[in-house]
């Protein structure tokens, strides 16, 4: 098992975490009598070989051989442990087929060939679950279908165990398209399509996964066979495989991957009514991945959604209005069957134990219906306690085809309802007022975008801002009121800008984050512009991270303008955040609309390719601000309206509302620019 091993030079080899000299023993220790530590060291080689993945390195083609010698020896090596060893395989091979050929080292070819006829013997192992990850394994290798068919083949025939079956209909799929075949593909292909018409749902299945990448129309074509075999109770039988390893809902979305258009076919399929909760949580899941991805979806998937609102099961109850929170406006329509749920308790089983009503509450913001509001009225009294809406935002990036359900912030619940601020306010300025305000931060975000409307919690925010532990959101939230705070609070702002501001070695001011909020406040409230720009002008031009500062520099206007060399020289940042802002704070202090429109324009042209950054928001807003002179790049922005797919790089409820907020950004540059839109995507025309 172990010849030439002390001949590698290990320690000149490498592995994710530095030299390869502690593989040989690990190796070794995979084989001892010590389960739980041969356990370990099987575990440590897949962290040291593999890690997160992107290469293959040269340690892992030195180990290649031994690790398939350890997994061949039932005698030697626990199941356990074989299973660990052969998914380390499976995931090098893997990656050596996906990535590119820099990336893996260039003894790793020869050494998988050399071990191939090693491997193919595991498939006739006595344990099924060894079968399945060695098919799992040929399926994903770059090896040519010409050397691992034949076996492949050979398996299918004698194999009897459900579930290995389907992992090696998965494996001849993927090895009939590695060429060269050895005239073996008719022959394949031939057997898979044979199974479209199998009298086991599963394999039905497996054989549309086999297929479909030669035949990208084949699931449309088969539609029915899917859905059956997906809400089959049988589905439960790919738990058991190595090329799915998951139940109902990791079915629905590893299939749901057939259907990558906007047509809502499959969806509807999963929501269609069944008796087993899984499936239709599950179902949820797919449609509001799909709503996620495509406008278009919304008329035909959401009363199929809404229909769950009175679901016997708490989960999808959940699950069903929190998607139509996600909708917002599109789903007014629904509001009272929504509203009905305001007194459902019932909570989920996650951590954070969320209600039913809480979801209600928040498709109701959304929608902007007023029956949320004494709701919310309770949970800012009650100080955010025993609620899922948190005192900050989650966010989480768009991956694969399901929908994760989630509540927003409470600020986050809370930003939409300015037109109900005389009905929240009070509550607001209670629990400002209180000894503790657990929610000073939060509260005074949402105050701060209220904007004129938040003026009457202007006294509460002034006694927070004396407070060390509360200035910030105070002094953030007056800012955005922006309503004259009088002689007291500007004298504590001036007294902070000072106060966190320093001197560098050339004497100039040399300021924090606080500095700069503070003497971004201070102007905001009606102070001079000297001290404001005395700190905001360096930190935005030679700070570490100017774009905040950038920000709050453009408020100062024409009082910039001494600033606009190094403004300009900004403008060509290679950060899309610091251009923008730039580029904006240069006309805010110049009114150069030369040099600021191409910039920001460059910054969101991709929009209408159906790209999407955070930054190109801001590049859009301040597109607007300047105004007619911005009419060329509006008019080429407005396709982007055009686009089915949905502006957003997140994923959660964010996916919807980043699409929403772009889209009227972009609405509104062509409004205030007069350039004339083009007709807006398909769409519910709530959402236009």
């Amino acid at each position: 098992m172990w010849e030439g091993l002390e001949t590698i030079d290990w320690a000149g080899l490498q592995h994710n975490y530095g030299s390869a000299a502690d593989v040989p023993g690990l190796l070794r220790r995979c084989a001892g009598p010590d389960r739980e530590d041969a356990w370990e060291a099987a575990g440590d080689l897949d962290n040291l070989l593999f890690h997160q993945g992107g290469w293959v390195c040269s340690a892992a083609s030195a180990a290649l051989p031994y690790l398939v010698r350890l997994a061949a020896r039932p005698d030697v090596v626990a199941r356990r442990e074989r299973l660990e060893l052969l998914d380390l395989l499976t995931r090098l091979s893997g990656e050596a087929a996906l990535v590119a050929e820099a990336q893996v080292d260039p003894a790793w070819g020869a050494a998988w060939e050399r071990a191939l006829p090693e491997v193919l013997g595991q498939l006739s192992d006595p344990d099924p679950a060894i079968r399945r990850t060695v098919a799992d394994l040929l399926g994903g290798c770059g090896s040519s279908g010409a050397r691992t068919l034949p076996a492949l083949l050979t398996r299918w025939e004698a194999e009897e165990d459900p579930a290995t079956r389907l992992d090696l209909v998965i494996a001849l799929g993927h090895a009939t398209r590695r060429e060269p075949t050895a005239g073996l593909s008719t022959r394949t292909t031939a057997l898979l399509r044979g199974l479209l018409d199998a009298p086991e749902p599963q394999l039905r299945l497996a054989a549309v996964h086999a297929l479909a990448p030669d035949d990208p129309g084949l699931a449309d074509r088969h539609l029915g066979r899917v859905l059956d075999a997906v809400r089959d109770p049988g589905v439960e039988l790919w738990r058991q495989t190595s090329t799915a390893d998951c139940g109902v809902q990791g079915v629905q979305g590893w299939t749901a991957g057939l259907f990558p258009g906007a047509s809502p076919v499959y969806v509807l399929g999963l929501l269609a009514e069944h008796p087993d909760p899984e499936q239709r949580i599950g179902a949820l899941g797919q449609a509001g991945g799909l709503l996620s991805r495509w406008r278009s979806a919304v008329p035909a998937v959401l009363p199929a959604v809404a229909a769950r609102l009175d679901d016997p099961d708490t989960e999808v109850r959940f699950r069903s209005v929190e998607l139509l929170a996600c909708l917002g406006s599109a789903a007014a329509d629904h509001a009272d069957a929504v509203a009905a749920l305001l007194d459902d308790t019932a909570t989920r089983s996650t951590r954070a134990g969320e209600a039913v009503r809480e979801a209600a509450v928040w498709a109701l913001a959304r929608i902007g219906d007023p029956r949320c509001v004494p709701a919310v009225v309770d949970l800012v009294t009650a100080g955010g306690r025993a609620t899922a809406f948190g005192a900050a935002g989650v966010h989480h990036a768009r991956f694969g085809t399901h929908h994760y359900p989630q509540l927003p912030g409470i600020h986050e619940l809370l930003a939409p309802l300015r037109e109900h601020a005389d009905a929240l306010l009070p509550s607001i300025r209670a629990h400002l007022r209180g000894s503790a305000p657990t929610l000073a931060r939060p509260l005074c975000e949402v105050l701060a975008g209220w904007g004129p409307a938040a003026a009457p919690a202007v006294p509460e925010l002034l006694g927070l801002l004396a407070d060390d532990a509360t200035w910030a959101p105070a002094a953030t939230a007056l800012a955005g009121i922006r309503q004259p705070a009088g002689e007291e609070a500007l004298a504590l702002l001036r007294a902070r800008t000072t106060a966190a501001a320093g001197s560098n070695a050339a004497g100039t001011i040399a300021a924090g984050a606080d500095a700069e909020l503070a003497a971004w406040a201070y102007w905001r409230l009606g102070g001079e512009p000297g001290p404001a720009l005395a700190v905001l002008g360096p930190a935005a031009t030679d700070g570490r991270f100017v774009g905040p500062a950038l920000r709050k520099l453009a408020d100062l206007g024409p009082h910039a303008a001494p600033y606009r060399d190094r403004l300009r020289a900004l403008v060509a940042d290679p950060y899309d955040w610091v251009s923008v802002e730039a580029a904006h704070a240069l006309w805010a202090a110049t009114g150069d609309t030369d040099t600021a429109v191409p910039a920001l324009f460059d910054a969101c042209r991709n929009l209408r390719a159906g790209t999407y950054y955070p930054a190109m928001l801001q590049a859009v807003r301040h597109l607007t601000r300047i105004g007619p002179a911005a009419r060329p790049a509006a008019a080429v922005l407005a396709e982007a309206l055009t686009r089915d797919e949905r502006l957003s790089t997140s994923g959660a409820w964010r996916a919807f509302v980043d699409d929403e907020t772009i889209r009227a950004a972009v609405t509104e540059l062509c409004r205030v620019t007069a350039a004339t839109p083009p007709p807006a995507a398909a769409s519910d025309a709530r959402t236009g």
